[in-house]
């Protein structure tokens, strides 16, 4: 048998419930602070996500479905989705127009690495990006987005918050960190080693605990920062305050992707086990230069869908529709016909099978229809249609013309 490669799962019915619920109420959020949907490829050009990500991160270096396709171009399945959004907003001029941009996107990201619970080979996720606010303001936007998208969902969470400072001096504090690691560079691992050359400050992102436990007494960048970002990092507290946010300050916190600059945050949940992390996300104000783009200051974050899943409280079924059945064959075509009208308004199943009352009621129960329309002889030879309200618990007998009539009204 034909099996569904590994990490990479079906979604059925019943889990697709929470899925569309997740993706209804983030995206009717997301709506209602401004933002608007775009949608980009699957597939990218390889290039993309070394020149977004970085070489150094595990996402490149380890993780991505890369391969040669038939015009012999390098391409691999996205493995995030903001690289790809910043190259819709370059490709399509969107940086030349200035102004303010705000998007939300959805959907299956690609990454090669062991599945675990809460982690598979496709995934999928619900993220925004925000163009051209060089404010505070809209990191603190962002934070309450996400924030108002898990309390929606009925999912408990911590937020985690941390400054990475920008150009003017992130410099001084890598030095101060390259030093530091080569201190201790004979305890740490091969990642560290690698990530040393690259990227230093991944290395706070480490998760051998061997590293962790050195890490301790590494230099803070927070305790780094340029006047501008520490006065930012103030801000930005002051605005969780006012909104009764709360929030940790996490000094290791740097998120996994290169691009960042000043803000960075995660949104942790305490139960889903070691893979704690279900949202983050920050300021990455250069990133459209590194794509060829106009300098554009930018913001976003991304949340882990299936990570959410099993959090999600759902709202009591409502019943809804109706299910349609006979009590014998020759009464299946009025069903059928009172059916296809019902279907312009509402749900409408029919259950092709001659049955008693009983079985109809209790096929009715099982789809969570809100009315039972059942056809026998004596309403096929009088033209009928008998109904019950399985909410009000009412029942009637109708015309069936009047039905159909009523439904295309």
């Amino acid at each position: 048998m034909i099996q569904s490669l590994r990490g990479m799962n079906d979604i059925l019915s019943s889990e697709y419930e929470r899925f569309e619920y997740f993706l209804t109420t983030a995206s009717e959020i997301a709506k209602r602070y401004g933002f608007h949907y775009i949608e980009t490829p699957l597939l990218e050009e390889t290039a993309l996500f070394k020149r977004s990500v970085g070489e150094s991160s595990d996402i490149v270096g380890k993780e991505m479905y890369q391969f040669t396709d038939k015009g012999g171009n390098d391409v691999c399945l996205r493995p995030e989705g903001t690289a790809g959004v910043v190259r819709a907003f370059v490709q399509h001029k969107l940086d030349k127009k200035g102004g303010i941009h705000r998007f939300y996107y959805h959907g299956p990201m690609f990454r090669y690495e062991r599945p675990q619970k809460g982690r598979l080979r496709e995934f999928h996720q619900f993220g925004v990006e925000s163009f051209g606010v060089d404010s505070v303001y809209e990191d603190a936007l962002m934070i309450m987005m996400v924030s108002d998208t898990l309390k929606a969902l009925g999912i408990g969470h911590r937020l985690k918050l941390n400054s990475l400072g920008d150009q003017n001096c992130m410099p001084a504090y890598r030095e101060k960190l390259v030093r530091f690691i080569e201190s201790c560079e004979d305890a740490i691992c091969p990642d560290c080693e690698r990530r040393k050359l690259t990227n230093p400050i991944r290395v706070l992102d480490c998760k051998n605990e061997g590293c962790q436990a050195l890490y301790v007494k590494a230099p803070k960048l927070i305790e780094n920062l340029c006047d501008g970002c520490l006065s930012d990092f103030d801000t930005l507290k002051t605005i969780l305050d006012n909104h009764a946010i709360g929030y940790e300050i996490d000094t290791n916190l740097v998120r996994g992707l290169d691009y960042y600059s000043k803000t960075a945050f995660e949104f942790v949940s305490d139960d889903i086990g070691s893979q704690s992390a279900i949202a983050g996300g920050g300021r990455y104000d250069r990133l459209i230069e590194f794509l060829d783009g106009k300098s554009t200051p930018a913001v976003g974050f991304a949340l882990g869908i299936e990570r959410l899943l099993e959090l999600i409280v759902m709202p009591e079924p409502t019943r809804r529709g109706y299910y349609l059945g006979a009590m014998d064959p020759e009464s299946i075509p009025d069903i059928l016909k009172a059916a296809e009208s019902l279907r312009q308004s509402e749900k409408a199943v029919v259950d092709y099978e001659a049955k008693s009352l009983k079985a109809h009621l209790k096929g009715a129960d099982r789809i969570n229809a809100r009315y039972c329309a059942v056809i026998g002889e004596n309403e096929r030879k009088e033209g009928t249609i008998w109904i019950k309200d399985l909410v009000e618990k009412q029942e009637s007998t109708l015309p069936l013309t009047h039905l159909i009539m009523k439904e295309n009204a």
